[in-house]
């Protein structure tokens, strides 16, 4: 639904898209994302290794299939992708596919065998990673006035904000129960949310894609029952958070209900859990090896630094995971993933969804 003004206000959701995608906004840029903010995939080349770990356990629960797909979605400008092939074991390697699925142009030197497309490709086998794509799907914004009534935000081209209608329609059944805004009590004025519908919209879609495998979603997140609650909208420029603003000049985001996306079947884990299911692990090497074998010992030391940022809490161990398995089971001793969690609670199950 378009939301405009005659005075340049607009829904955050048209603003974002508009600011992000379009012909001169932030993912057209020939830096890439890298240029601007650090994920997972820049912090360790671990990272991309644990995928590939996944991409295995995939292929087996799949019983090796020819070809073997992995699926890139928000490539930024290849780096996962091409880590996780190159990290493959050879036989792996000899049977797999990969795409990227980014809306910026193909950058040069990528390698000739990874097919860039604008769409995941359709009915393929293997593995769909979406790394910190979700958040980037722009979403309406809404928030409470002053008598209780939660209204969609319009925003300008220079960020300014104003409130337009109330919240209606699948928007406000999404709301409803999905992020409940306060209508009375303290502090209920400006109560703010992120209204995820298309998001869940977005990742219906590109499970959809897949004939049989695994889908991920790996992202910023938080569940129902601990909603941020004045919102999470924000923007990110040159290596620094930032006021979001939506007029191409910084990457506007906002953390991700994933609970709502998951369809049925997905579980949600953190990625602290599933890194240190797939062997990435921020333990200490011993010290002994330091006497015995000194240049070891250093390079253990630094990837155990690696290791600890991609799993610490408060920082990226505290991203989700979704897992949606998609004509395979996803239960412990299935071969995935969660078969190699050891004991309980680890996983959360989402609850039931209605059609989406």
């Amino acid at each position: 639904m378009r939301r405009e003004e005659t005075d340049g206000f607009r829904g955050w959701r048209e603003a974002t898209e508009e600011a992000l995608y379009g012909p001169r906004g932030f993912y057209r840029r020939p830096e890439g994302p890298a240029g601007h903010f650090r994920t997972s995939v820049h912090a360790s080349p671990l990272f991309a290794g644990a995928v590939a770990r996944l991409l295995c356990h995939v292929d087996e629960a799949l019983d090796r299939p020819s070809p073997l797909a992995f699926v890139d979605m928000a490539a930024g400008r290849g780096e996962l992708v091409t880590a996780v092939l190159a990290a493959l074991p050879a036989e792996v390697a000899s049977r797999a596919r990969g795409y990227a699925v980014e809306r910026a142009d193909r950058p040069a030197g990528l390698d000739h065998r990874i097919e860039w497309l604008a769409e995941p490709p359709k009915g393929v086998t293997g593995l769909l990673f979406a790394n910190e794509w979700l958040d980037n799907v722009p979403v309406e914004v809404a928030e409470v006035d002053s008598e209780g009534v939660a209204r969609v935000v319009l925003v300008r081209r220079d960020g300014t904000e104003r409130l337009a209608d109330p919240v209606a329609g699948a928007e406000a059944e999404w709301l409803r129960k999905w992020w409940p805004l306060p209508s009375e009590g303290a502090r209920v004025e400006e109560a703010r949310a992120e209204i995820g519908l298309p998001r869940d919209v977005a990742w219906a879609s590109a499970v959809a894609s897949l004939g049989r495998g695994l889908a991920v979603a790996v992202d910023y997140a938080h569940t129902l029952g601990a909603r941020p609650p004045f919102g999470t909208l924000t923007g990110f420029r040159e290596g620094r958070e930032t006021v979001p603003v939506p007029d191409g000049s910084c990457d506007i985001t906002a953390h991700v209900a994933l609970d709502a996306c998951a369809l049925p079947g997905g579980r949600v884990m953190t990625q602290r859990d599933a890194l240190r299911a797939l062997g990435v692990s921020g333990a200490r090497p011993a010290l002994a090896l330091a006497s015995t074998d000194p240049v070891a010992y250093v390079r253990a030391l630094a990837s155990a630094g690696e290791a600890a940022e991609l799993t610490a809490p408060g920082g990226l161990g505290d991203f989700g995971w979704l897992l949606q398995p998609v004509g395979i089971p996803n239960r412990p001793g299935d071969g995935l993933l969660v078969g190699d969690l050891p004991g309980d609670g680890l996983l959360v199950d989402v609850p039931d969804h209605e059609e989406q």
